[in-house]
């Protein structure tokens, strides 16, 4: 199986006729088929899109008319950051279940907007700021490479895009292959927490593993963390390898992600390497020993 998306997925893309919509839509259709059903644009409606390779898409002017007319049932959001808000509003408001964000930069307050409106429907959103979710052969939403995913066992949750491609490449490697890939972004306002992610994975029968990324800044690790260890309890346990991105970065100071920041003694590596660890996580000691780490931890 496979959390979130599989190949009965049919995705409209926010911000199709862009430059960076274009470009990761002719990725999409390239992998496995994934099924791009449509674009929006408010101002383009009843026009084609042709990609490169001469593929074409419907390009409608709402939401809610493309997810008539196609029987969308996730969005992805190419959208630039001022109107990226307002784009997942829409999808929100078109009842649409699952929407990726991958746009960096959307302002926290739009972000704040956003979480209320969610709070408040049936969608689930990923991101913004994040590489989107990918499974295996099936579908790929948003910008991660498909050519590194392998089917196998191991689920990847991470708040860094470039290293969950790091954790696909050796799960890859090692033979192991993933379930579901899913990048959750690193602004401090998102749609989807580490926590929400790991439920899935549990559930998961063929989720037999799960590596899970972090970052400085915030609680959200120690949180998953604790969650890991409460489940464990309760005989849900699955084996987790683990990374901590930024342990030299210095107090204070944002460090690429919007969220990466440690202010007031809180969100430090140290301290969510030893949540993890507590956890019976496994910590690899730097991002090129992940699946190693994994390996290593699947013996055990």
């Amino acid at each position: 199986m496979s959390i979130l998306i599989d190949k009965t997925t049919k995705v409209l893309v926010q911000g199709l006729t862009g430059k960076t919509g274009t470009f990761h839509t002719e990725q999409a259709l390239a992998y496995h088929a994934t099924q791009m059903v449509g674009g929006i644009h408010p101002k383009k409606g009843g026009e084609t899109w042709t990609g490169q390779g001469g593929e074409t898409l419907p390009v409608f002017a709402s939401v809610a008319e493309g997810k008539q007319a196609t029987g969308a049932n996730a969005s992805v959001v190419y959208v630039p950051p001022a109107g990226a808000g307002a784009a997942i509003i829409e999808a929100i408001e078109a009842e649409i279940p699952l929407i990726v964000c991958i746009t960096e930069g959307v302002p926290v307050m739009d972000m704040v907007k956003v979480k209320a409106r969610l709070e408040k429907s049936g969608s689930r959103l990923v991101g913004p700021n994040c590489p989107g979710i990918l499974t295996p052969d099936e579908c790929k939403i948003g910008i991660m490479p498909g050519n590194i995913f392998s089917k196998g066992s191991v689920g990847v949750v991470s708040r860094s895009g470039t290293l969950t491609y790091e954790a696909v490449f050796q799960t890859t490697n090692e033979g192991l292959g993933q379930t579901t890939a899913v990048g959750i972004g690193g602004d401090p306002v998102k749609g989807t927490e580490f926590i929400d992610v790991l439920e899935m994975f549990l559930a998961d029968d063929e989720t037999e593993s799960i590596i899970m990324i972090g970052e400085i800044g915030g609680s959200a690790e120690e949180d998953a963390a604790q969650f890991i260890a409460d489940e464990a309890k309760k005989g849900r346990a699955k084996p987790v390898a683990g990374f901590i991105a930024g342990r030299t970065a210095p107090p204070g100071r944002t460090m690429g992600h919007a969220g990466a920041v440690i202010s007031g003694g809180k969100g430090g590596a140290d301290d969510k390497i030893e949540a993890m660890r507590s956890a019976g996580i496994a910590i690899a000691d730097s991002p090129a020993t992940l699946g190693k780490t994994l390996a290593q931890r699947l013996k055990a």
